[in-house]
């Protein structure tokens, strides 16, 4: 068999190990520097390590083989340490991730993978010594009660795991669970009890002891456990008896019980005594690539363009008088059945945004090194979800946003003491999930404010007044306010391309809030998908278009008695409607389009959308319905123009524009207001 034929499952296997390596690893270097340890980080750095080389000595990639034995040969003395690891071990072991990654994305673009280098492969190889040093240290003034084979069962690392737990303050149980045929009948299996401890505590280990039991089977499954649940919550979690509880930490300091020696050429995993075989495992993760995942959406979008067709052949007999009531019900149940299987597909491509972002502080603290300024990065995300389209083009627009703000938000700690500030910067990634099928995300940092006129004085342009102005200038393709570029920034691409995939390729808004002295944020509302979307269908000057619900606010009737025309109208001014108290601006959309149409006045319904924040309503002719629709974005460059989001097929077989309303409202903005100035140039 060929190799080759693991390669795919083997880069997918090992990015995922290597991120959350990275992950570990800053988290690691979090502890060390408050001057405690992490026997739990260090013990999963490891095992990410070992898996790495033996997947990568089973495809034989020496040189990872190499990188990734010397950094696992000194976690190895770490995790026997306790997770003790010297504060000078993390850059050498972050280097060493980076040397791993390289020559992964050689794998993965089929280049001739580099040598590992020896410079990298002797500095890793020193650490093994410094390791080793430190895990000389005595042990906490704690004990554990630990019956001998047991302890035989745990690992140095695991047991300095439990008394780390209770020196910090946590309760280590021993909690005995004897699986039965009626439990997991009930869906108690020790998986769903491994999830359930989970969620109450540390779940250091799990080890499977054969033997008679109470309740007259011969397997009990010892969990140990740190945690600051009560007895109750605990027990309830396993089922009630016959599960048992017991504390483990001796109250009276005593010195610690003796466990066997951890070999060095055996790994620390022990698969086999986690699962049974008799006990079918239930949930987990399967891998699917995402072409599939394409795939499958692209034939559910076919069914909903299909479905589509029908609807209108039957709209078409029924309006001949032909009997179809039995065929409109089926015809309902039908599209009932497409929902769903457009929301489980949906739910299959989403991915979490914490995940998405899981480089995001590996970039702020290689930032952080390359800038020397102090600056941490918080994310506070939670679970939310988004596509995975909309994940791939939003990431690179985020990590502009991040990299401006350590770079030119962020002040140097000399100058924030000055101001009166902490030495450290903050970044904070925040995100929040919104009703209309959109997220929210703001990239908040505080330093030092946007300065308008210098940012003006670049771009020689007059000063912005509003945040609306500033960002437009601050999204000029090729403005920069660093007189010379250096490897972070300065060419003056970023705002334009966080711009660029925040509105123009997602659809979404992008808003700005800035203040001298205290910081600036950035929020963008995006949409959860891009692809099959639910959209109200419409006419205007005779022609039909669509509007994605996510993107509207509100439609109201335009009552033209309620219309305010101010003076100025002649010169392209815009009528005002009043909307609950308040006067927005009414744009007639044909005249958007420039499309002509025999009406006197605007349409009678109208769309409220926002526009860089502020709420504009879009009057059109007729509200025709809502419907899915298959969103097909226009790639060509010679079609493409500003809000149009792209073309759909609403089942004629005839295609239909779907317009981005906000965008197609600022870019007729745009180009209006030197239209205004020409035409009150011409009058004077």
């Amino acid at each position: 068999m060929d190799l080759g034929d693991f390669l795919p499952a083997y880069l997918t296997e090992v990015e995922e190990l290597l991120g959350a390596a990275n992950a570990h690893l800053l988290a690691l270097e979090t502890v060390i520097r408050q001057g405690q340890a992490s026997p739990r980080i260090a013990r999963e750095l490891f095992r990410a390590l070992h898996t790495i080389k033996g997947l990568s000595a089973m495809v034989d990639v020496e040189p990872i083989v190499s990188i990734a034995h010397w950094m696992e040969a000194a976690l190895r003395h770490a995790n026997q340490a306790g997770g003790r690891l010297a504060e000078s071990s993390i850059e050498p072991l972050m280097e060493g991730l980076r040397a791993i990654e390289q020559r992964v994305r050689q794998l993965a673009d089929d280049k001739p993978v580099s040598a590992a280098p020896q410079g990298l492969l002797e500095r890793l190889e020193g650490l093994e010594a410094t390791a080793s040093g430190a895990s000389a240290k005595p042990p906490p003034p704690v004990s554990l009660e630990l019956e001998p084979a047991l302890a035989a069962k745990l690992a140095p690392g695991e047991q300095e795991q439990l008394l780390a737990g209770v020196t910090a303050g946590r309760r280590a149980v021993r909690l005995d669970y004897v699986p039965s045929a009626e439990r997991a009948a009930q869906g108690l299996t020790i998986n769903s009890v491994r999830e359930r401890l989970g969620r109450l505590g540390e779940l250091v280990k799990v080890v499977p002891l054969a033997g008679p039991t109470t309740g007259g089977g011969n397997l009990t499954f010892v969990l140990l456990v740190l945690t600051e649940a009560s007895d109750a919550e605990l027990l309830e979690s396993l089922g009630g008896p016959p599960a048992t509880l017991r504390s483990l930490a001796s109250v009276t300091p005593a010195e610690p019980l003796p466990a066997t020696p951890l070999p060095l050429d055996l790994p620390v995993l022990e698969e086999e005594e986690e699962e049974p075989s008799a006990e079918p495992r239930r949930g987990g993760v399967l891998r699917v690539e995402v072409a599939r995942l394409d795939d499958a959406l692209e034939k559910l979008a076919a069914l909903v363009v299909n479905r589509s067709k029908l609807a209108r052949a039957v709209a078409v007999l029924t309006a001949a008088g032909a009997p179809t009531r039995d065929l409109v019900l089926v015809l309902q149940e039908n599209a009932r059945q497409l929902r769903d299987l457009r929301a489980s597909i949906l739910h299959l491509r989403m991915v979490r945004l914490r995940e998405v972002l899981e480089r995001m502080p590996l970039l702020v603290r290689g930032l952080r090194r390359t800038t020397g300024k102090q600056v941490r990065l918080e994310l506070e995300v939670g679970d939310a979800e988004l596509d995975k389209a909309v994940a791939d083009r939003l990431l690179p627009a985020l990590i502009h946003l991040v990299r401006n703000a350590v770079d030119h938000a962020i002040e140097r700690p000399e100058e924030r003491r000055a101001a009166g500030k902490p030495e450290e910067g903050v970044v904070r990634l925040v995100c929040h999930a919104r009703s209309s099928g959109r997220l929210e995300l703001c990239v908040i940092d505080d330093g030092r404010g946007v300065n308008a006129a210098a940012v003006a004085a670049r771009a020689q342009a007059p000063v912005p007044t509003s945040s609306a102005e500033l960002l437009e200038l601050l999204c000029r393709p090729g403005l920069s306010t660093r007189a010379a570029a250096d490897a972070t920034s300065g060419r003056g691409m970023g705002m334009d391309i966080v711009k660029r995939v925040t509105v123009d390729q997602l659809g979404g808004e992008l808003h700005l809030e800035t203040k001298p002295g205290v910081g600036t944020t950035f929020t963008l509302h995006v949409p959860l998908t891009i692809t099959i979307v639910d959209a109200f269908v419409f006419e205007c000057a005779a022609l039909r278009y669509a509007v994605a619900v996510s993107a509207v606010e509100e439609i109201i009737e335009v009552d033209p008695a309620r219309l305010v025309r101010p003076p100025g109208m002649a010169e392209g001014g815009v009528t005002l409607v009043e909307r609950r108290g308040m006067a927005i601006p009414l744009i007639p959309l044909e005249r958007l389009l420039r499309r002509d149409t025999d009406r006197s006045g605007p349409g009678l319904k109208a769309f409220i959308v926002r526009q860089r924040g502020a709420p504009v309503a879009f009057a059109v002719d007729r509200l025709m319905g809502q419907q899915e629709i298959v969103l097909r974005p226009l790639e060509d460059p010679l079609v493409k123009v500003p809000g149009v989001a792209g073309a759909t097929d609403l089942g004629d077989g005839q295609p239909t524009l779907v317009l981005d309303l906000s965008a197609l409202g600022a870019s007729r903005a745009s180009t209006a207001r030197p239209e205004r100035m020409a035409r009150r140039g011409e009058a004077q």
